[in-house]
């Protein structure tokens, strides 16, 4: 279950948290973009870089105690070094990008996301009738050069026929045959912890409270949903 469907839920997490951890007041335009398709009985479901995280949990949930090959990069300010077997660390601006290449099983993998939750990991991997392909960089907001421009999420994409990820991204209704969302986040006010006196605490722990509002298209049909939330 991605961070979206949680909030729509009302089942926000640690996770939500972080994901909103950044975000100041205001209006935050063409965020958590999806598209998505359906053949026969596969999926194909591109997304922008917030859902990376996620998708790589779900998949090693798939993958369980099985092994496989695992490609990309983790990024983080935090020293892996003794944590990962990697080819290559690229470091800017401390920012370091760890490049991977290595087999792990399921397990591991939700170790270290679990053990690393402010990484981010952009890793590649297979596991039964799923293919998840992540771009292995630290990711950015999506910009559009200019304003006819329509923004596509390339950043991750998974082609599977595992019906629960397009449940997860297309939660208005099972069977389509192509999608399209857009998020727009308005962060109305930032709730400070109560009695926290150290200003990185209130920087971690403080809350966003705000409303998304997810435009949809999907089979030719246009939905506006809005969400209020505190994470």
């Amino acid at each position: 279950m991605n961070f979206i469907q949680k909030i729509f839920l009302n089942k926000s997490d640690e996770y939500v948290h972080l994901q909103f951890q950044k975000f100041s007041r205001g209006e935050f335009k063409n965020r958590a973009l999806i598209t998505a398709k359906k053949t026969g009985n596969k999926y194909t479901i591109s997304t922008t870089s917030e859902f990376a995280n996620e998708l790589v949990r779900e998949m090693a949930k798939k993958l369980g105690n099985d092994k496989t090959k695992v490609t990309g990069a983790i990024v983080s300010t935090s020293d892996l070094k003794s944590e990962l077997n990697f080819k290559e660390i690229k470091q800017f601006q401390g920012v370091k990008r760890y490049l991977i290449e290595e087999d792990f099983s399921g397990e591991e993998i939700i170790s270290l996301l679990d053990k690393f939750p402010k990484a981010f990991f952009a890793l590649s991997l297979e596991t039964g009738n799923s293919k998840l392909k992540i771009k292995p960089k630290a990711p950015k907001a999506p910009k559009p050069k200019k304003n006819e421009e329509k923004l596509r999420p390339n950043f991750c994409k998974i082609i599977t026929e595992d019906r629960m990820f397009a449940e997860d991204f297309i939660f208005e209704q099972s069977d389509f045959k192509k999608a399209e969302i857009i998020h727009s986040f308005l962060i109305k006010e930032i709730i400070p912890p109560k009695g926290e006196k150290d200003f990185a605490k209130i920087r971690e722990l403080a809350k966003r409270k705000g409303t998304i509002i997810r435009d949809a298209e999907i089979d030719g049909k246009k939905t506006v949903q809005k969400k209020e939330f505190e994470v």
